[in-house]
């Protein structure tokens, strides 16, 4: 829709008002930004600033209290190194006078781990302060962490696993 206008002082009416919109329209300059802001968007900031203060705060006496637990004692103990699925290492410490126990190497961290009775005959052990789980059958271990509900390693095989079965020869029927 086309309007035409006839007088100058229309024209000029128009152009003032063209102007006046255009300038509702603009963006605030940044001296305006710099010198004005919203008390609401200020608030807001500030709570997001104080939530993450409170969270590191909460996760900070965790870890310390998890750096506290001394490492095991792994001296005059038996060494069995398990390599796992996703090419990741489990190191496992026993010793012949504490079958209750044994020391697990995880990520470059040693954990003592206590024995738990099962029904099954399976091997294992469990450290709750770190929530991981080991757990031995013939076959395979599987170290589990029962904070997160999730597998850590599987498949993991010591070098007696790991041997391929070799089946026996069938005997040879005398006729």
């Amino acid at each position: 829709m086309a309007i035409t206008l006839k007088s100058p002082a229309a024209c000029a009416l128009a152009a003032a008002f063209a102007l006046a919109a255009a300038a509702l329209c603009a963006p605030a300059s940044a001296a305006d930004k710099d010198h004005e802001t919203h008390p609401k968007a200020t608030k807001v900031l500030k709570e997001k600033e104080k939530a993450k203060s409170k969270k590191a705060k909460k996760e900070e006496p965790k870890q310390e209290v998890l750096a506290d637990e001394p490492e095991p004692d792994i001296t005059d103990t038996v060494v069995a190194d398990y390599a796992c699925e996703l090419n990741n290492k489990v190191t496992i410490y026993t010793n012949e006078k504490d079958s209750g126990h044994i020391a697990l190497r995880w990520k470059n961290r040693l954990h003592r781990l206590e024995r738990v009775g099962t029904t099954t005959g399976a091997l294992r052990f469990e450290n709750t302060k770190f929530g991981l789980i080991w757990i031995g059958i013939p076959s395979k271990g599987i170290l589990l962490d029962s904070k997160q509900n999730r597998q850590l390693a599987n498949e993991c095989k010591n070098a007696e696993q790991a041997k391929p079965l070799v089946a026996a020869a069938p005997s040879q029927q005398k006729s």
